[in-house]
């Protein structure tokens, strides 16, 4: 079988994001037969406008709409803030939703998140996971990675370093994985 292309959105924008590393160990982690390429920042992409949301949309979000279309699936880590998603994450969420033709509809995607508090990311992962529903996009419900106390499970060179949330990012990507299969499988046939 080919090799599957995931796209990784980071909700977070911060430089030494704990979200951005654990989306690095994601590509370590990932299943031989998929490839991970996280998107670089979601700060370029503009707040939703409907009256910029014509078939010529600002640079970023027409970049953003791209990759998500030409992604088999996609990986979403988030933070969370005030017992919610970034701003900036359900912005871009909210500029591809709008897309048309639609590029989350249908489209595979896992969700992911970490976070310094005792909670993980439960929360933010709640009203992502509504989000998504609400665009149509195919969300793997199991299993849920929330990393709480995330500061200690990275090493100070950035690096995963705690086995069992390893085990788990990993087991996310074979769900994603699998996800992404049966999407293909089911629209060939």
């Amino acid at each position: 079988m080919r090799t599957v292309d995931v796209l990784a959105l980071v909700g977070s924008l911060r430089a030494a994001s704990l979200n951005r590393l654990l989306v690095d160990a994601a590509v370590d982690l990932a299943p031989s037969a998929m490839t991970i390429e996280a998107h670089p920042s979601l700060r370029a992409i503009p707040p939703y406008d409907e009256d910029l949301d014509t078939s010529s949309a600002p640079a970023a979000v027409a970049e953003l709409r791209s990759r998500i279309a030409a992604a088999d699936g996609l990986l979403i880590a988030t933070p969370e803030y005030n017992f919610s998603i970034p701003g900036v994450l359900k912005n871009a969420l909210d500029w591809a939703s709008s897309a048309r033709p639609a590029v989350l509809a249908g489209k595979p995607v896992a969700v992911m998140g970490a976070s310094v508090g005792l909670f993980g990311t439960v929360r933010a992962q709640r009203h992502l996971r509504e989000v998504l529903f609400e665009t149509e996009a195919l969300v793997v419900g199991k299993p849920e990675v929330m990393v709480a106390r995330a500061h200690t499970r990275f090493d100070e060179d950035g690096r995963l370093v705690d086995g069992p949330t390893a085990g788990f990012v990993a087991a996310l990507l074979e769900a994603l994985l699998r996800a992404i299969r049966e999407h293909h499988s089911a629209a060939a046939a």
